[in-house]
């Protein structure tokens, strides 16, 4: 096989997979570990790829400012927001203050909350309302409203956040990337969610598999401040600078 062929394979497969270990890509392109490493150091040279230890990431997936409305991404990734949202909801004590940020996946999270003697606040409506019909303890933080993610956010909504000192946090983010880490395409948004993770003694991003390795063009976090549950343990070095829970369905 021609080198130039080689390459095109091994991009195709970062492509469709995110990463691949040498193991994988030897297989897959029908050619010796050894070649697959030269490969690699030069894809990597050139920008193509990520060369990790044992393998190889693709590169992050540069993304706008435009977002889904929330109908539209609520049923992507159902399965796995379900399975992260029911493993968070047993991390609730029946003393702690929590804060939920809007989104999908926090969403989900609400869906599996129990009885509880917890008090939370969010400063989403879809959220606030799912509170309200569990019949939770919970207050809705006040501001402009954010159509797109149907959220409160704004100055006046961070003037809100900052009474509040908060035990437990749970976050959602767009990306998440090893060196721009949790970013966001709206700056109002994620000064919220900067100020809420600030005002938190502990901190958990909800996010599943397809938010690694993509970065949104506002930062609200680096990847050591918060904990990440996810349905997929991503590869490529991402536990050595945080924790990161995999949750098994």
């Amino acid at each position: 096989m021609l080198t130039q062929e080689r390459y095109r394979l091994i991009l195709e497969i970062l492509d469709e997979r995110d990463a691949a270990t040498v193991s994988e890509l030897a297989s897959l392109v029908g050619t010796s570990e050894s070649s697959i490493r030269r490969d690699l150091t030069v894809l990597d040279r050139d920008g193509k790829l990520r060369k990790v230890y044992g393998g190889a990431t693709a590169i992050n997936k540069t993304e706008g400012a435009i977002e889904d409305e929330v109908n539209v991404r609520d049923v992507q990734m159902s399965e796995e927001k379900e399975i992260i949202g029911e493993y968070a909801s047993g991390l609730i004590n029946n003393d702690d203050f929590i804060y939920i940020d809007s989104g999908t996946t926090t969403s989900r999270f609400i869906d599996h909350i129990g009885n509880t003697k917890a008090t939370f606040v969010t400063n989403g409506i879809i959220h606030a309302q799912k509170l309200l019909s569990k019949g939770l303890k919970a207050y809705m933080i006040g501001g402009r409203i954010k159509l797109v993610t149907a959220s409160v956010v704004g100055a006046e909504g961070i003037r809100n956040l900052l009474k509040f000192n908060f035990t437990k946090a749970f976050m959602g983010a767009n990306g998440i990337d090893i060196t721009a880490g949790f970013t966001t395409p709206d700056s109002e948004e994620a000064m919220m969610k900067e100020k809420a993770i600030e005002k938190s003694f502990s901190v958990f991003v909800l996010a599943d598999h397809s938010k690694f390795r993509k970065v949104y063009p506002v930062t609200f976090a680096e990847l050591k401040k918060c904990c990440i549950i996810t349905d997929k343990l991503p590869f490529g070095g991402f536990s050595d600078k945080t924790i990161i829970r995999e949750v098994i369905s």
